[in-house]
């Protein structure tokens, strides 16, 4: 099994429970991580025996932009939709970061990390 990283997918979004954030939205990291078995592309260099990055990333970016409430939501949304799209992978791991949260203090981000196998 092998992996594949998207590392700090940086995305403008309007998730949270306040008002607020739905109104004026915060910026966010999303980090995605996969398995897959890599070996028939590594022999065939041919993209379309691999998982694409960028396809992975279309599907993060399609996600944050559905407004949730919960991190943990757009998590798991993530996680269905790469699943439901990309056969060969076994298993994702996703971690939502927001930067610089509005909890009344000096945080630089809250996340939330899932991780989900086939």
């Amino acid at each position: 099994m092998s992996t594949i990283r998207l590392k700090n997918i940086k995305i403008y979004a309007h998730h949270g429970c306040l008002v607020e954030e739905e109104k004026i939205g915060s910026d966010y990291l999303v980090n995605l991580s996969i398995k897959a078995d890599l070996i028939k592309p590594a022999t065939t260099d041919t993209l379309s025996d691999t998982v694409d990055y960028v396809h992975l990333q279309k599907i993060v970016r399609e996600e944050m932009a559905i407004r949730s409430k919960l991190l943990e939501h757009v998590g798991q949304r993530i996680i269905d939709s790469v699943f439901a799209q990309i056969a060969m992978v076994d298993m994702v791991k996703v971690t939502v970061s927001k930067i610089n949260p509005p909890i009344g203090g000096d945080v630089a981000e809250v996340s939330v990390t899932m991780k989900s196998e086939r």
